[in-house]
């Protein structure tokens, strides 16, 4: 069963809508599904919830030490409370996944991501599980830093709420320890088929239009400090 569910992002204004906060978003719409609020806990470096599901203690937390240093909060109030790795839910960002999907995995590596980076030296070990919400690729290596620190499009940004929804309606399953169960129904809950472009002005109707090809291989990204 899960004990604590960490969101991960950058604290301040000038972050909040960014790709890289994907985490924060989704924390912040657990607290509303089960009527909790968050608030600062200067102990943990975080903002956080602790809140009850099925009579056992569930705590929520955001760490405001920025992205590269998630791991000292995190790794605090999971010692203070005796919380195993296996009993620690991560929501983040993924740009291996295009916007509008989820994925649900246990442990693994951090690839080249600097929360699960400071997560895997401060908890010691990477056997936790993973949200992972696409945002999506720029498909160019050296813009990757700017694509996660940069608000992701109307339409993206619809999808990826979109995604976050329909895990929700996996939620009992994840604090039960129903994992399987979970992963089924948010890997298996497709995105609706996105509308085709329109074509420019200057093509004549029913001329095709390419989408332009998205380099997946993942780059590191360098979270703001």
């Amino acid at each position: 069963m899960l004990k604590l569910l960490v969101g991960l992002g950058n604290p301040g204004p000038e972050y909040e809508a960014t790709r890289h906060n994907a985490g924060f978003w989704w924390i912040d719409a657990v607290a509303r599904e089960l009527k909790t609020n968050l608030s600062l806990e200067r102990g943990y470096n975080g903002l956080m919830a602790r809140t009850t599901y099925k009579g056992q203690t569930l705590w929520l937390l955001e760490p405001m030490t920025f992205m590269n240093e998630s791991g000292k909060s995190v790794a605090a109030l999971a010692r203070f409370f005796k919380i195993q790795p296996e009993e620690i839910l991560v929501a983040h960002d993924e740009m291996d996944i295009v916007p509008g999907e989820v994925k649900l995995k246990r442990g693994g590596g951090h690839a080249g991501h600097n929360g699960l980076r400071s997560l895997h030296a401060h908890l010691g070990s990477d056997d936790y599980w993973r949200l992972r919400i696409g945002v999506g690729h720029p498909g160019v290596k050296s813009e990757v830093v700017n694509w996660v620190l940069k608000k992701p499009s109307p339409d993206h940004r619809a999808a990826i709420e979109d995604a976050m929804i329909r895990t929700l309606q996996a939620l009992p399953d994840l604090l039960s320890g129903a994992m399987d169960k979970a992963t089924m129904h948010i890997h298996t809950s497709k995105p609706p088929r996105p509308k085709p472009p329109k074509p420019h002005k200057s093509e004549a109707p029913g001329t095709p239009t390419t989408p332009a090809t998205v380099d997946k291989n993942l780059a590191d990204s360098k979270p703001a400090a």
